[in-house]
């Protein structure tokens, strides 16, 4: 059996980035305890989720991939532990400002980084005021040594919510999707709980391209605004294989068998049977 154990972090974060640090650390080593090759924290880590207003002072937390505190702990704490971390964080790149995620692998290099595609911009989720649509494109890696012929895609918060981006990281070899997020009340709207419809989302991307997901979000409440928490690992079949609570801090894994996944995605025939040549549509402007 060619194996892989992943896992996914939940927990709060104030404006203190040494100790926002200092708690996923924790995580992550509890989870390299466990066994997990892959670790993934939520979105945006080093801090409160900053987007719910527009501040212009805010700009001055972004930094280069390779000068971003969270980045660099990170880096040497998957050197340390031999683990992979997918690292979310405010990246600054001259004049442009991007949600993006470095790919830390367990000899503590940056891989690649992927700028989220999709940008979100609503009451408490003013995203557009701080970044770029990323411009790298959907982005694959490769598993570590430990779990040869993985490959491993990553979505960003809101590349959760649409089909095209599993899909494409599908088509480009991905064998398991992370999606690190930031999501929770909707302040327009208290009535609006968008935390079934999240989980459906990403579960369905697990059906309809025979995949495992794992999804980390943030708990606690922050000016006002909650974060659902409900992170979870599904099967390729979308069925749950560990989950968290709405304001559980923790740590979750699950252990993954690439033959078995292959196997069924195989016999679903979901990639036989797409017809590209009718899906010009979905690449024309509206």
């Amino acid at each position: 059996m060619t194996a892989i154990t992943v896992a996914a972090l939940q927990l709060g974060f104030s404006n203190d980035i040494d100790a926002n640090i200092a708690n996923v650390s924790r995580l992550v080593r509890e989870a390299a305890a466990k066994g997990a090759q892959v670790i993934l924290p939520p979105e945006l880590f080093e801090g409160e989720y900053f987007c719910r207003v527009e501040d212009e002072g805010l700009f001055a937390n972004a930094a280069p991939v390779g000068e971003h505190k969270a980045v660099l702990a990170m880096q040497a704490l998957a050197e340390a532990l031999k683990v992979t971390i997918p690292t979310s964080f405010f990246e600054a790149d001259g004049p442009h400002y991007y949600n993006s995620l470095a790919m830390i692998g367990p000899d503590g290099e940056v891989q690649g980084v992927y700028r989220k595609s999709h940008i979100p911009d609503g009451p408490g989720y003013e995203e557009k005021f701080y970044f770029r649509p990323g411009n790298t494109g959907f982005k694959v890696w490769p598993a570590p040594e430990g779990a040869p012929g993985w490959t491993l895609g990553v979505g960003v918060c809101w590349d959760q919510w649409y089909p095209e981006t599993a899909r494409a990281m599908m088509l480009m070899g991905a064998e398991l999707l992370f999606y690190p997020t930031a999501i929770g009340s909707e302040p327009h709207d208290t009535s609006l709980d968008t935390a079934r419809l999240w989980r459906r989302a990403m579960v369905g991307h697990a059906v309809s391209n025979v995949v495992p997901v794992v999804a980390a979000n943030r708990i606690g409440t922050e000016h006002g605004q909650s974060f659902y928490g409900t992170s979870f690992i599904c099967d390729e079949r979308g069925d749950i294989l560990a989950e968290l609570g709405r304001e559980e801090e923790g740590v979750i894994t699950a252990t993954l068998d690439l033959a078995r996944i292959r196997r069924h995605r195989a016999a679903f025939g979901f990639f036989r049977d797409r017809r590209p040549e009718l899906y010009g549509r979905l690449t024309a402007d509206i």
